[in-house]
């Protein structure tokens, strides 16, 4: 399975692409929402998206709304991996689209749940 980590720290990235290669994923990286658009038009493959918040040229919100806006991509989960931890920024990426939200810092177990809450992983 294919997943697209979109985070603009290159250490973030590394970290969460080493926790989706021991759960079974091939990893897809992306620099930021634009990159990460980019990528998921490129690789029909792709099964999920986790995505930073904060970004430059387009940040994690405005990315899961531009993709929410897509019928190709209805139904692709997409899980927030954030420091933004207030519960307003948390409802509002459910609202935008999220299908879940992970906050930074998160442990193996934290995002192995989640992606096993959209049945992403046995």
């Amino acid at each position: 399975m294919r997943a697209l980590v979109i985070d603009d720290s290159k250490s973030m990235r590394l970290i969460v692409k080493r926790q989706l290669v021991t759960l079974g994923f091939d990893v897809v990286e992306a620099i930021h929402g634009r990159d990460g658009l980019a990528k998921l038009e490129a690789d029909a493959t792709i099964a999920v998206a986790l995505v930073d918040w904060n970004m430059p040229e387009m940040n994690g919100l405005e990315f899961v709304q531009a993709v929410r806006a897509d019928p190709r991509y209805q139904n692709l989960p997409m899980v927030m991996v954030t420091t933004e931890a207030e519960s307003e920024r948390v409802v509002q990426a459910l609202d935008a689209g999220a299908s879940e939200y992970v906050m930074k810092p998160f442990t193996p177990d934290d995002l192995r749940s989640k992606l096993e809450l959209l049945a992403l992983v046995p």
